[in-house]
């Protein structure tokens, strides 16, 4: 039939015939005996509403039917849904409460679809909420509204006693937490704002009265075992029930109960805080306290100062007290002996290479290499390195531990790799002593010696070193020493041609056996030079090798430092001829007594031309020390100028070759003024170089700079500054500013 022949419905019938299949889908829902819907049913309910939407005013009932939609759901939710609730509580509303909100979707879908003209025509023109958002808002203004309280209360009493250890019924509290979520429509706020906050205040509340008592009963590792259990289960309680964006939340709350509150308190616990995990080397557990406080926002900060103070405090005084008891042996075996325990003081580095092995271990194995403890572990170090032992500054022990390492015969027996991977150490050992220029020097000095005397065991691990010397102080730190090691080289390629010419040129004989080691002056450290008379028999050898240099090269000067040299002498005496390896100093002042039997000390002074100091020493090693080849008269212990001396002929000892050693020089003080007159230099070239750049700069400013530009090779001294600045001054390199005293100008 057309359009217009079709049976008016009007609303009063429309609706009874709608209401009939809506009490159909309660019965269903509500679980009575009813048949399912079928599609002539559908359709014909379908058909129904479009007809009524359809017809000519006034009889199209659109707005009147929109307005039925939602009264149907009021009526059903007044007349049965909220009676089935209010009788229920705890558990049993929420089972009840999830049924009801299930079957409510259900019958939006369903009633949504009878009414779906609505949606597409009528509601679309006027801007009206969507059956679908009606349906679900008549259930939140009626029932959500109504118990939202005692529903969250019910959950939130569910999850402490899971928190307890109870078993509870998880799916269930996820079904109740969507509603939540979904009766937002697409906002969060409704879960946010009446269960979230109230489960956070619970939370803090519970972990709090927890956390009351483990401090007071638990150790310190005990109580982070809970802690991290606790933050886990919690991390587990958001993946099965609660929003995923309430994990943020809620581990934060836990973390400042249990770990921000008690934080200080905990570390610091006496028989088992960071101190004594430290102390006893507990590495899980120190892990394990990284990994709680780093996720705290500053929460490593105690930690890592307690790390600083309390750990390094009293692993300081375990070791200080450890190094005390070393540096006081070596006092005293200074005071008895007079000299320094060496082996004492090489032991004390030795503890402190392991005592920064077992830190640098903690910082990268218990805290992940975080910054803030490298800084922890660089502060303590730099405090204890810095202090010296013995008279000795840390710079000198550090560099006579390599020395030890590095000689032939020296004290430490290792393995090539063990021998690299100390030395590894000792460089990351070097990078907390402020002085680090005085290191260098005496290293250079005792590398001249090795080299010079054959007393290096292995080149390839001098050039290592020096490797990681150069990467960790730069290349200006080591060029020196390389140059020196490379000068070796040289000499020994030099001392061959020197072999060759004498083969080739009989006419130019020494004499005696020479080797000579040629060296570049600016390499090495300065040497006393052209102070002895040379005998007869090593004047010759000078010359020879001197016409055979000129071959090589006109334009080099020689200069002989005859304080380095050693000889070979033989010694006739009555017992027997002996081989003697002297000093060169030594081998000319036996060579007098081929000519004299007997010789006064002024005798021997004007003969040799040394100083006082020189010729003490000199006698004293071959007349007073173990080996007598001189006989001294009077017969005492010390040299003075009144003293005369004969060859000892009856002079023997139980081996065919005696090495007769000259006491070496303390060259500490040489090395110390050395490295000040270094010092000064640097200081003022800074101070120049910064003017250069700022033109005119004020008193604070300058000395902050210079500070800052020389602390890479020494902690320059403030005053000695302030006295260089006035140097320049003087030396008009600088101004002072006529109306501002504190203000510098630079004068190109």
């Amino acid at each position: 039939m057309t359009m217009n022949e079709r049976k008016m419905i009007d609303l009063e019938q429309g609706w009874e015939f709608m209401q009939k299949g809506i009490t159909k889908l309660k019965n269903i829902l509500e679980g009575l005996p009813e048949p399912q819907f079928s599609s002539e049913d559908y359709m014909m309910l379908y058909t129904t509403i479009y007809n009524m939407c359809t017809q000519k005013p006034p009889h199209d009932y659109s707005q009147q039917l929109y307005d039925k939609y939602r009264e149907a759901f009021e009526d059903y939710i007044t007349s049965m849904v909220l009676p089935s609730l209010r009788e229920k509580h705890d558990e049993f509303m929420l089972r009840e409460l999830v049924k009801r909100w299930t079957n409510h979707k259900v019958m939006v879908r369903w009633l949504s679809r009878f009414f779906h003209y609505l949606d597409r025509y009528f509601i679309a023109r006027r801007s009206l909420s969507p059956l679908n958002e009606v349906g679900l808002t008549c259930f939140r203004n009626l029932v959500y509204l109504e118990l939202n309280g005692k529903v969250r209360d019910a959950v939130i009493s569910l999850i402490d006693q899971e928190r307890e250890g109870e078993q509870i019924d998880r799916a269930l509290l996820k079904n109740i937490l969507d509603i939540f979520v979904e009766i937002g429509m697409g906002q969060m706020d409704y879960y946010e704002n009446d269960f979230e906050d109230a489960m956070l205040k619970d939370t803090a509340a519970y972990y709090s009265r927890k956390a009351s008592n483990w401090i007071l009963e638990d150790s310190c590792p005990d109580y982070m075992l809970k802690a991290e259990e606790c933050l886990k289960r919690e991390k587990e309680r958001v993946s099965h029930y609660l929003h995923s964006s309430s994990e943020p939340k809620l581990l934060e709350k836990v973390q400042n109960e249990l770990l921000s509150v008690y934080g200080n308190q905990l570390l610091e616990k006496e028989h088992s805080g960071c101190h004594a995990l430290l102390r006893d080397d507990k590495v899980n557990d120190l892990s394990r306290m990284f990994r709680l406080f780093s996720k705290i926002p500053r929460g490593l900060e105690p930690v890592s100062s307690i790390f600083k103070q309390d750990s390094f405090g009293s692993m300081l005084q375990h070791v200080t007290g450890e190094g005390t008891a070393l540096v006081k042996q070596a006092e005293d075996a200074a005071s008895n002996k007079k000299e320094p325990d060496s082996v004492g003081l090489q032991v004390f580095v030795r503890k402190v290479i392991e005592l920064h092995d077992k830190y640098l271990a903690y910082v990268s194995d218990c805290f992940q290499n975080h910054t803030l403890f490298h800084k922890a572990l660089k502060e303590a170090f730099e405090i204890f390195c810095n202090k010296g032992v013995s008279g000795s500054s840390s710079a000198e022990l550090l560099a006579t531990f390599c020395d030890n390492i590095l000689k032939k015969g020296g004290s430490e027996k290792l393995s090539d790799e063990a021998i690299e991977e100390t030395l590894e150490k000792v460089v990351k050992v070097l990078a907390y002593i402020s002085d680090k220029d005085l290191f260098a020097e005496f290293y250079r000095k005792k590398l001249a010696r090795r080299l010079l005397f054959d007393k290096s065991a292995n080149d390839d691990h001098e050039r290592s070193i020096l490797t990681k010397l150069k990467q960790q102080c730069g290349g200006q730190f080591t060029s020196k020493m390389e140059g020196m090691v490379t000068d070796l080289t040289l000499a020994r390629e030099n001392q061959t041609s020197f072999e060759e010419y004498l083969g080739n040129n009989a006419n130019a004989n020494p004499g005696i056996d020479l080797t000579v080691t040629v060296l570049t002056t600016g390499f090495w450290p300065s040497y006393k030079s052209f102070d002895l008379n040379l005998p007869v028999e090593m004047v010759k050898c000078v010359e020879v090798f001197r016409e055979f240099y000129q071959t090589k090269t006109k334009h080099r000067k020689i200069t002989w430092i005859y304080s380095l040299g050693t000889c070979n002498l033989i010694g006739k005496f009555e017992p027997k001829t002996m081989e003697l390896i002297v000093t060169t100093y030594q081998a000319s002042a036996l060579l007098l007594f081929n000519t004299a039997d007997r010789l006064s000390y002024s005798e021997i002074m004007a003969q040799l031309n040394l100083t006082d100091d020189d010729v003490v020493r000199l006698l004293h090693s071959l007349s007073c020390a173990k080996y007598k080849i001189l006989i001294k008269d009077p017969n005492t212990k010390t040299i003075s100028p009144t003293d005369s001396f004969e060859f000892n002929t009856k002079f023997t000892d139980k081996m065919r070759r005696i090495k007769i050693p000259l006491p070496p020089v303390d060259e500490k003080k040489k090395v110390i003024e050395d490295v000040d007159k270094d010092r000064r230099y640097a200081i003022d070239a800074s101070i120049v170089r910064i003017m250069k750049s700022r033109k005119t700069l004020c008193h604070q400013p300058l000395v902050m700079e210079c500070v800052a530009q020389l602390g890479r090779m020494f902690k320059p001294d403030i005053k000695a500054i302030k006295k260089r600045i006035e140097d320049l001054i003087s030396r008009d390199y600088l101004e002072r500013d006529k109306d501002n005293p504190n203000l510098f100008r630079y004068l190109a």
